[in-house]
């Protein structure tokens, strides 16, 4: 089958690998219908060390269930799946607290033997646990809208649940990526008093408005936050999504946050220290959470909001190709010429 590598910086190619097959009675051999590039698969894209073998890549997709373990039981062959960024068994402890991402036995795509979803086929081990069965057809317009359950939208959803936004909540998002869209989203549909969203690309910031925004700041740094403050008679917002993962937009969020509020980091930091002392969180009684989202604790609650069409988070896919010219639709997030590009096997 054909699959995604990535060999070093800007170097990314499909090649014949062998067809995944079953391993362990638990697992389930899926053939992908529609998979993506996400923003965090531009650090490596960026940053990775050259390597011979190369590396599969993606961790976002959609499929159908084409063969299973012998221990499997709530999946079956033709099923329409959405796979999670990570695997998990779903009966360990942490499964249980809703925290897939620490699965005791689970893991990443992309690692320990098993393959990326930016390829024609995946082996899912853990099948029951992680892989949850849709009621549509491989051809559905749905398709775009379920693939964003697969990590950006439970992700934008995580934010918002971590930092406890509600009615009387105001909310800076930082970053118009997809995961900064999604949480504006999931903001809106908690009640947020007010959504500022920081973003420089008007195509984005546009859907960010459609998706819940009620201000647009297109400065950065000191002159942004000054925006922020400006706009909220001083104090900043009471939440503060950091959707970016580099330290000038943690700085950023430090910022703008407000005394006795809460920065909720969902980018995944490209940095290994930040401001966490007596003058940036620790005086004004700021709480820092966030973390890579369990998505797979989300996707029943949202759901329901993509099948009967009231929500429409695949709007984030703004270019679509197929397999073979994945490396363009790299470069065009690269270039931020694409928001979001959706990936046809």
């Amino acid at each position: 089958m054909r699959a995604t590598y990535m060999y070093g910086p800007g170097e990314v190619r499909v090649i014949d690998v062998p067809d995944p097959t079953i391993h362990d009675a638990g697992d389930a051999i899926v053939r992908v219908v529609r998979a993506c590039v996400c923003g965090t698969d531009l650090h490596p894209y960026h940053s990775m060390r050259p390597t011979p073998l190369g590396t599969s890549m993606g961790h976002e997709f959609v499929g159908v269930v084409e063969d299973i373990g012998s221990d499997v039981r709530t999946v079956k062959r033709g099923d329409l799946v959405i796979a999670p960024f990570v695997y998990s068994d779903g009966t360990c402890d942490f499964c249980r607290e809703g925290l897939h991402t620490s699965c005791r036995r689970g893991g990443y795509w992309n690692s320990e033997g098993v393959g990326g979803g930016q390829a024609e086929a995946v082996r899912v081990p853990f099948a029951d646990g992680t892989l949850v069965v849709v009621p549509v057809e491989e051809n559905s317009p749905l398709i775009p809208s379920l693939l964003t359950l697969s990590d950006v939208y439970g992700t934008g959803h995580h934010a918002v649940c971590r930092a406890r936004v509600g009615t009387d909540t105001t909310v800076t998002v930082i970053g118009d990526g997809a995961v900064g869209l999604m949480a504006v989203l999931s903001a809106a549909q908690r009640g947020a008093q007010r959504i500022i969203l920081m973003g420089r690309h008007k195509d984005r910031t546009d859907l960010g408005l459609e998706f819940g925004a009620t201000d647009v700041v297109a400065a950065r740094g000191a002159e942004g936050i000054a925006v922020v403050r400006d706009l909220t008679g001083g104090d900043g917002t009471h939440v503060v999504i950091e959707a970016v993962g580099h330290l000038p937009a943690y700085e950023q969020a430090v910022g703008v946050v407000r005394p006795g509020g809460v920065i909720s980091r969902v980018g995944v930091p490209q940095y290994k220290s930040a401001p966490i002392g007596f003058g940036s969180l620790f005086a004004p009684n700021i709480t820092l959470t966030g973390g890579p989202a369990p998505v797979r604790a989300y996707i029943e609650t949202l759901l329901p909001g993509v099948l009967d069409g009231s929500v429409e988070p695949g709007k984030v896919f703004d270019r679509e190709t197929d397999l073979d010219h994945i490396a363009d639709g790299y470069r065009a997030m690269d270039t931020r010429t694409a928001l979001k590009v959706l990936i046809r096997p």
